[in-house]
């Protein structure tokens, strides 16, 4: 696997790569990103071959104050181990001053009005830094294809929206969900849950499943729905940010009659800030 960590090497490098499919990291990685990885190697498998680009990258842009980014899990060896075992072909990992050179940056992504909603409104200026981190690696990477994974659903979205608008050449395949055996969504973040707070964990995943089940019965009071969920979490100790309802396209509130859904949430529970999803479609 070649590791690059400047911006030239890896440019000259890609000249030579063909098909390019990429995934984008923060590192700390689990098998949510190696599924990623598996994700973008069956992309190039389908273009006839090609190469797996992965990038690690703690992106100070999309930290709000008060954030881990400080402290956020920096696993760099043990990440690299899993990237060659799973067979990725190059490694992206520049410093901050790498990809941002000057003291601040000054050109950002704006996204539209969803970045205020959902986790925007708990992480103001998140998805501006998203869409800027991200737009800069496409541009770096240049690649044919990215994989992202739905746990981070509006962040999904936005890229998916950024990307039609800005007319980037590059094929943007969501990845299902990766999760433990009892539910609970793969995430760098679960490694700083006590063993009672894994324990309790699942909780969020259940609720959201049980909203799921009584939709695919023909429930539609979506208020209750998410009210019942919401109080229990919070008589389990979560201190929950939202529990939603909204269309899968657009994010926006579901009304009914919509079809293709998606419940959202996320809570807080103990230091970790846990985010989750489920996607449903009724007949």
């Amino acid at each position: 696997m070649h590791v690059f960590t400047t911006i030239a090497e890896l440019r000259a490098w890609r000249r030579q790569a063909g098909f390019v499919a990429f995934v984008p990291t923060m590192g700390n990685l689990h098998e949510g990103h190696i599924s990623l990885c598996r994700a973008a190697r069956a992309a190039c498998d389908q273009a006839g071959g090609g190469k797996v680009v992965v990038s690690i990258f703690v992106n100070p842009l999309q930290f709000g104050q008060g954030e881990d980014y400080l402290t956020y899990p920096r696993t760099f060896e043990e990440d690299c181990a899993k990237l060659e075992a799973a067979g990725v072909d190059a490694l992206f990992h520049p410093d901050v001053a790498a990809l941002y050179p000057r003291v601040e940056q000054q050109y950002k992504v704006e996204p539209p009005a969803i970045q205020h909603e959902l986790d925007g409104q708990f992480r103001p200026g998140h998805f501006r830094g998203v869409a800027t981190v991200v737009t800069k690696l496409f541009n770096i990477v240049q690649p044919d294809s990215a994989m992202f994974g739905k746990k981070d659903y509006q962040q999904l979205k936005v890229i998916e929206g950024m990307v039609m608008d800005l007319d980037m050449p590059i094929a943007i395949v969501p990845v299902d969900t990766g999760r433990a055996d009892d539910g609970l969504a793969l995430s760098s973040r679960n490694g700083y849950l006590t063993a009672d707070e894994r324990a309790e964990a699942p909780r969020l995943y259940r609720n959201l499943a049980a909203i799921r089940t009584a939709l695919q019965n023909g429930d539609s009071d979506f208020v209750k729905l998410t009210e019942t969920a919401r109080a229990d979490l919070e008589n389990h100790g979560w201190r929950v940010d939202y529990v939603e309802i909204r269309d899968q396209e657009r994010l926006e509130h579901a009304r009914p009659g919509d079809k293709a859904l998606v419940i959202l949430a996320a809570a807080r529970l103990g230091r970790p800030r846990l985010i989750d999803n489920l996607e449903l479609t009724l007949a």
